[in-house]
């Protein structure tokens, strides 16, 4: 039998690399072929729209990177031999695709991984696939680099945050809050399991919140939710099993209004009654308001909410923390480059109220007492972190204007969640304290004059914090 004509054979892509990874590891990292967002820089989102645990059938949609524009693409992980093969077939634009990964061990903890693809084109396009050749094979040869990056564990790293002239100009540094800034990080790799590990996610029924604990379950967390309406805990609650797998006793709810210090107080003790360890606290609930409201309590909404809340919340659990050297990461924002603390008018009440300044003034704050933790407590790793400018429901509402500005150059709420996760999972961050982030570098916490906390005005606020809600804190 003849062989058919050259232009219509099938273009194979293979490359191998070695990682110092255990098969176990690499294989769970990879049977969630979504993960490929994060390694191949081919792909600018992919998600698996099979819900719940992977296995043979399981289908994603990809994203695809192109010339001429993003292209869709369908997979379908059609076979699996735990912790030694997978393979997927897809389809996209004018061509199909085989995927076969196969992994064997190397050295001493060391995975090796066979990565192969089958390209078949159609149409007009057979015609290109010698000119296309060498274009695939460097493709196909980044993709695995990135893979490999991915799956490399970085050592601790002692940061030394420095300012840029990019940063000191803030617009420069401002134009990476958008999704530019995610894409061109170096590695966006998530792939330390957190197995055995408890996260407590406050604000999870939505964009941030929603998002990170989307990928604490996935890296094998038990995740404890907390926020105020049960029914909307338990929407987020079947939204993070399709995405993870997890089963039900894995998402623990925690009903709670943590604008009001009660409930915080109530909640941080049927947190400690249920859950042994705690490992990770991420104080993600937040909310900016366009009009100054003031709780039952008699505290301004946004200081309640973004200052109050998870000062009181990380103290009433300090205990539990310190047990098991946990990290805690407090959601900050870059709107905070713009305002100073304002210690002789914390709850807003003088001059025209202003929702972006209050939230800004309060995140503000919590980045100082941040640092004032970490200094305080060794033993438990304190970090903020700030986004970027994400497209979630609280910008949608609170920020239209801003919304429609920027448009689609706004980053999806897992580009903002990432270094979230890189805080709360890695080994490289594993070491640090006291640190506010952005894309996973150390960054300054001021660069305009007079929005600087001295140190002065920190203990300064700190003392305020510790009156306002009351002992417990205090104690801490």
């Amino acid at each position: 039998m003849s062989s058919p004509p050259a232009k219509n054979r099938p273009t194979h892509l293979s490359e191998v690399i070695e990682v110092e990874r255990e098969i176990d590891a690499v294989f769970r990292y990879l049977l969630d072929f979504s993960t490929i967002e994060q390694w191949d820089p081919g792909v600018y989102r992919a998600r698996k729209t099979t819900p719940g645990p992977v296995q043979a059938g399981t289908r994603f949609k990809i994203d695809l990177n192109l010339p001429l524009g993003r292209q869709p693409m369908s997979y379908e992980l059609v076979h699996v031999v735990p912790g030694k093969t997978l393979v997927l077939k897809g389809t996209g634009v004018g061509f199909t695709a085989k995927d076969t990964i196969t992994l064997e061990p190397g050295g001493t903890g060391r995975t090796r991984i066979h990565y192969s693809a089958e390209l078949a084109f159609t149409g007009a396009r057979r015609l290109l696939v010698p000119a296309m050749q060498p274009l695939l094979q460097r493709i196909g040869r980044k993709a695995v680099n990135g893979l490999k990056t991915a799956l490399t564990i970085s050592p601790p790293i002692a940061p030394k945050p420095h300012i840029t002239l990019e940063e000191r100009l803030l617009l420069p540094a401002a134009a990476n809050f958008t999704e530019r800034g995610y894409l061109k990080m170096p590695n966006k790799g998530l792939s330390e399991r957190l197995h055995g590990k408890t996260a407590v996610v406050t604000g999870p029924t939505s964009g941030l919140g929603l998002a990170s604990a989307c990928e604490l379950a996935r890296l094998g967390a038990r995740v404890a939710l907390v926020g105020r309406d049960r029914a909307r805990l338990e929407t987020a609650r079947k939204v993070i099993q399709d995405f993870s797998g997890c089963s039900d006793g894995e998402l623990p709810l925690f009903c709670a209004d943590l604008s009001l210090l009660a409930d915080v107080r109530r909640v941080a003790g049927e947190i400690l009654n249920a859950e042994k360890t705690l490992d990770v606290v991420i104080n993600n609930a937040g909310a900016l308001f366009s009009d100054r409201q003031e709780t039952p309590e008699g505290h301004e909404r946004a200081l309640a909410i973004n200052l109050l809340a998870p000062w009181l919340l990380t103290n009433a659990l300090l205990p539990r923390l310190k047990a098991s050297n946990a990290r805690v990461i407090n959601v900050a924002s870059g709107g905070m480059y713009l305002q100073p603390v304002q210690l002789s008018d914390m709850q807003y009440r003088r001059g025209q109220y202003d929702g972006s300044k209050a939230y800004a003034r309060a995140k503000r704050a919590l980045v100082d007492t941040t640092e004032h933790l970490a200094a305080m407590h060794p033993d438990v790793r304190f970090n903020a972190m700030h986004p970027g400018w994400a497209a979630t429901p609280g910008v949608s509402k609170s920020l239209p204007g801003f919304e429609k500005i920027i448009g689609n150059r706004l980053r999806d709420s897992r580009m903002g969640a990432d270094t979230i996760i890189w805080l709360a999972s890695s080994t490289e961050a594993s070491k640090a304290s006291g640190y506010f982030w952005f894309d996973r570098i150390a960054r300054p916490t001021s660069v305009i004059a007079g929005t600087a906390t001295s140190p002065a005005d920190r203990h300064q606020l700190i003392a305020w914090l510790e009156q306002t809600t009351g002992e417990e804190a205090s104690a801490a």
